[in-house]
């Protein structure tokens, strides 16, 4: 097996915007440490490009958004600057405090999940496991595909 195939799912757990809430993305962080994942964790008012840059140079498989406030609605904006840099494969979630009826908006832009209050640790690492191997697969593929 190469490296690349052992290590650790990398996730970026960030904040974007001016919500400066940043509690529960460190218990976010926290958790997915000692579940085995290697986090990368930005502190609060993250802007986009500062995300996708970050992005690529860790290499990361999935990113966490924490929202707390209204910033989960420029998500869609974050999701089309990394289809731009050429990482679309990298799956997308947000946690926090999103309501219902802009679910749609942020599955409708690509991302894989929503987390809301009182989802269990536990779940949120089985999915973000799936993510990373989805994403993983599909970085695989594309470079593959490539002439």
């Amino acid at each position: 097996m190469n490296s690349e195939t052992t290590r650790p799912s990398r996730v970026l757990i960030t904040k974007i915007g001016l919500d400066g809430h940043d509690r529960g993305s460190r218990l976010v962080a926290a958790f997915l440490r000692d579940a085995g994942f290697e986090v990368i964790y930005t502190p609060p008012w993250q802007s986009i490009d500062a995300v996708v840059d970050l992005a690529l140079q860790e290499d990361v498989d999935v990113i966490g958004i924490s929202s707390l406030s209204t910033d989960h609605l420029i998500v869609p904006d974050l999701m089309r600057a990394l289809t731009v840099a050429g990482l679309g494969h990298i799956r997308v979630v947000v946690g926090g405090i999103v309501p219902d009826d802009e679910h749609a908006l942020l599955f409708n832009a690509g991302v894989s999940a929503v987390f809301g209050p009182g989802v269990s640790s536990a779940f949120i690492c089985e999915q973000v496991t799936t993510f990373a191997t989805e994403a993983r697969n599909d970085s695989a593929a594309t470079i593959d595909e490539a002439p």
